[in-house]
């Protein structure tokens, strides 16, 4: 297999690469790209290794990635997620992926085009012009709102709507738990913790469950919780757990990393509002009525104010593979056990790829790319574990930036804070606080 070689290492103890991570974890992985590409960072308990080259980390997460799975911290979401997609691996992530991929096919999603608009609308009457809103706030409701009617074929109720809320903030709240070296033993602690997580996760089986069990005695057809239970392969449905695993891990990855993606382009938009004005003009101009999936081909402003945002503040900031083969990158090698970080962050901030990288500037989407790598944005991972909602995510995000910038403008309230909260997705720490006009 030839020599072993270690990657160049970062010049930090396995103590503070440790409180680092759990304390300013983008910083800690800035820190380790500036020594170079392929990266060691010392840890307690685990082998990190920093992967930041377009073409090395598509090694990672496509053309190589039988050589790897999904990462531990991955796998620890099986504690909320079970075996879905997510975090499923082998046979039956491939099983479970071909049952699901015909519910996200273009022309299905096109269909939810409606649901998604009539919510965005009734999200759009409720911001009252002079009010200051939680714009994080407002686009959690709004996405949960879609996910439920749009892929579930059910209206959320708003004490639904504020506990799921509330579960996912504390379940992410617990995440840097992971990262402690007694992770394994207080998990199963009865900790005020432990018990907080555990009524969390209750939160979103109830709301799961409750979805299912009135599916099962309605069934309806075209939504895809009942595609869920009719899914079969020769002969072979998902049992009811499999269900739950499937449906809760779509519900709430359905709608964490839009309600995100949507706050921070509300936001890049109220510090850039020349951007915000060529926005409204574009729409203005081209539609006649509420926006369709049709329309969104001739919205390139919109397509590219909600690229550059989600290229500055991408949802899915880091993503890790653990090795399960010796991987070499030149003359690095990674060995099973492993942990490769990549990270799209550190990809679109690299002035490398994106010259004036730090700056929102939407009309770089509208100009050559200048022999950029091509996987140099990955907002949605790639390979054979690519996010399965993309398709989904991108018309939602469109129709609803078209739909609520058509009514409103806002502007960052005064008092606020923003501060970004990198979790399992890139979450604004303090909320959004808006005033609406």
């Amino acid at each position: 297999m030839g020599t072993r070689t270690a990657a160049p290492a970062l010049d930090v103890s396995r103590a503070s690469a440790l409180r680092l991570l759990r304390r300013d974890p983008i910083g800690l992985i800035e820190r380790a790209a500036r020594v170079g590409d392929i990266v060691a960072i010392p840890m307690p308990r685990v082998r990190l290794t920093l992967v930041n080259h377009p073409d090395l980390v598509w090694e990672v997460l496509s053309s190589a990635d039988r050589d790897f799975r999904k990462s531990p911290a991955l796998r620890n979401a099986r504690r909320v997620l079970g075996d879905g997609l997510l975090t499923s691996e082998g046979d039956l992530h491939r099983r479970q992926r071909r049952l699901i991929q015909p519910i996200f096919h273009h022309e299905r999603i096109a269909g939810y085009a409606d649901a998604i608009v009539r919510a965005a609308d009734r999200a759009a009457d409720e911001l009252e012009p002079g009010t200051t809103v939680d714009l994080h706030e407002a686009m959690t409701e709004l996405t949960l709102a879609i996910v439920a009617r749009a892929l579930f074929g059910a209206d959320l109720a708003r004490d639904d709507v504020a506990a799921v809320g509330a579960a996912m903030r504390e379940v992410l709240s617990q995440f840097d738990r992971q990262f402690s070296p007694w992770f394994p033993i207080t998990a199963r602690l009865p900790l005020p913790s432990t018990r907080r997580f555990a009524r969390s996760v209750g939160v979103f089986d109830e709301v799961i469950g409750r979805m299912i069990a009135r599916r099962r005695r309605e069934p309806a057809g075209e939504d895809l919780l009942s595609l869920l239970l009719a899914a079969d392969e020769d002969g072979r449905r998902m049992d009811d757990r499999q269900v739950r695993d499937e449906a809760i891990t779509l519900f709430l990855a359905g709608h964490e990393t839009t309600s995100n993606a949507l706050t921070w382009t509300w936001w890049l938009q109220s510090e850039h509002p020349d951007a915000g004005t060529q926005l409204r003009s574009e729409l203005d101009g081209e539609l006649a009525g509420p926006a369709t999936v049709a329309d969104l081909r001739r919205l390139p402003v919109l397509d590219a104010v909600l690229s550059e945002s989600i290229r500055l503040r991408p949802p899915a900031w880091l993503i890790g593979r653990e090795a399960v083969a010796e991987h070499r990158f030149g003359d690095a090698v990674l060995r099973p056990g492993d942990v490769a970080l990549v990270s799209p962050w550190l990809l679109h901030h690299d002035e490398r790829w994106w010259p004036d990288a730090g700056s929102f500037r939407p009309e770089r989407w509208l100009e050559p790319d200048a022999g950029r790598p091509r996987h140099a944005y990955i907002p949605f991972g790639g390979g054979s574990r690519m996010c399965i909602g993309e398709g989904f995510a991108e018309i939602e995000t469109r129709l609803v930036l078209a739909t609520i910038a058509r009514r409103h403008r806002f502007r960052l309230a005064p008092t606020a804070r923003v501060a970004m909260q990198p979790v399992i997705t890139l979450r604004p720490r303090f909320g959004m606080p808006m005033e609406v006009a």
